[in-house]
């Protein structure tokens, strides 16, 4: 068959490629960007089943260059973490422009995944799923409609938000609606239920809720994380604690956006329990319990197999996409901070230091200081540095890597080029690259800051004494770093 795969490059998509592929799947993958497409993590025989486009469901002019022999479609775009206000808009205008591709083509099913559905006063996300799925279904195929609750994977926005406030927090005091019950279900499984309604006559013009073994509370999920993780938890729920004040207190404990955690603490009102089992009729399949999706997604993490994450969406933060194309740092009207350490060590030791930096490694000198200057970008709507990285060892452009963006990452040339998603009055980007220079190797690490206005002319140099020990210390230590065996 041939699949319309949308939000390849997303949590959910990138996971369900290889599935298709396997499955002797030939998969068209639309994307706004083809460099985040992850061209490297597939061998050429898998390359030869999937095409890429470049195109974009909110310009429906951009869809023409789409195929129209489409057996099957897989709609998996969601805005649910996007700092747009008008996200509930951009969901709708994309879904009616993705009808309209449908019903110019011979696709023969849809496939949606929403949220569950239970209560009549939505949240202003899952109100937006649920007009989604009215959208899609004025399509001329048959639609499949699968409404999941809180997914458990490692990467995945509920289960990195829950791994923040477990491993972090000793204490919890909490609001009172973390007593609301729902029904998580581990991504294997929300694998098998996509792969299973493809072409499953069962399954046409169907909704189906969708969940794990176990309905549980948030406050139970928390606890259980803390079983599985051998750790010692306390939860204390108060009923005074606004939505406001819980996305606000969400926000700065854990690694999430603030628009992101507004949306979860407005939709913890809502149970999300599967209604009924009428899945079994399509599709039967073994379901993990709770306990077990965590185990095995801390199996792939131990295994350094994060295949996506959350954190690396643009509707995450607000980095404008059109900075990827950007792969130079601009060389007028900035401050630059360059640092040149010629050495004999082994370059490829070097560029792996480079393309460890961040996350659980740090920055190689005064993370103390890093970690205040994250502290201080949460505090004034940033992104913080709680985001860390994707993976311990592996960096792609769009890469998000703690409060930095990666721009490029040319391994073979080893080059690295981030930009900053920290509040600043103006951009700054930071270079790390690698060339041979007078028979030796060369570490050449830029800075690169351009002011916006007098306030930014002035927060350079406030902030100038400190480049002269941090950047200069750090590059030293890229360097000469070597990890302990």
């Amino acid at each position: 068959m041939k699949i319309l795969l949308t939000g390849s490059t997303g949590y959910i998509g990138r996971r369900l490629l290889p599935y298709l592929v396997d499955a002797g799947h030939s998969v068209v993958c639309p994307v706004r960007d083809a460099r985040r497409f992850d061209f490297e993590d597939f061998n050429e025989d898998f390359l030869k089943h999937v095409e890429v486009i470049e195109c974009d469901f909110l310009n429906k002019d951009s869809l023409q260059k789409l195929p129209k022999d489409i057996d099957a479609a897989y709609y998996l775009i969601h805005s649910l973490n996007s700092n747009s206000k008008k996200f509930s808009k951009m969901e709708s205008d994309s879904a009616a422009n993705f009808v309209q591709y449908i019903n110019n083509s011979k696709t023969n099913q849809v496939i949606y995944l929403g949220g569950i559905v239970n209560d009549d006063e939505l949240s202003e996300h899952l109100k937006s799923r649920h007009h989604v799925e009215d959208i899609l279904a004025k399509s001329k195929a048959p639609l499949t409609v699968l409404r999941a609750g809180i997914i458990i994977g490692s990467g995945g926005a509920s289960f990195e938000i829950i791994r923040d406030l477990v491993e972090k927090l000793p204490v919890m005091i909490a609001p009172k609606w973390l007593n609301s019950k729902c029904q998580p279900i581990g991504i294997a499984n929300v694998m098998d239920y996509l792969m299973g309604v493809l072409a499953n006559d069962k399954a046409l013009n169907k909704t189906f809720d969708i969940g794990g073994k176990d309905i549980l509370t948030y406050k139970q999920m928390l606890l259980q994380f803390a079983e599985v993780r051998g750790l010692k938890r306390w939860i204390i729920t108060i009923p005074v604690l606004t939505i406001r004040l819980s996305s606000l207190w969400l926000y700065l404990v854990t690694s999430t956006s603030y628009r992101l955690a507004r949306n979860l603490v407005d939709s913890m009102k809502n149970e999300v329990i599967a209604k009924d089992d009428s899945i079994k009729e399509a599709v039967d399949i073994e379901l993990y319990s709770y306990k077990e999706s965590l185990e095995r997604t801390f199996q792939k993490i131990d295994q350094k197999q994060i295949i996506s994450s959350w954190k690396d969406s643009f509707a995450s933060t607000s980095f404008n996409e059109t900075f990827l194309t950007q792969i130079e740092a601009p060389k007028y009207g900035c401050f630059k901070d360059v640092r040149r350490f010629t050495f004999e060590r082994n370059a490829d030791e070097v560029a792996k230091n480079i393309w460890q930096i961040g996350g659980e490694r740090g920055w190689y000198y005064g993370n103390w200081l890093w970690e205040i200057r994250g502290f201080m970008d949460k505090l004034v709507g940033g992104v913080g540095l709680r985001r860390g990285r994707r993976s311990p060892d592996d960096l792609k452009g769009g890469d998000a890597l703690d409060f930095w963006r990666v721009l490029e990452a040319d391994r073979p040339n080893k080059r690295l080029l981030l930009f900053a998603e920290m509040k600043l009055p103006g951009d700054a980007w930071l270079e790390f690259k690698i060339k041979p220079e007078d028979d030796k190797n060369c570490l050449i690490q830029t800075a690169t800051f351009r002011p916006l206005g007098l306030w930014g002319r002035l927060y350079w140099y406030l902030v100038f004494p400190f480049h002269g020990f941090i950047f200069k210390n750090m590059a030293k230590n890229l360097i000469s770093y070597k990890e302990s065996t």
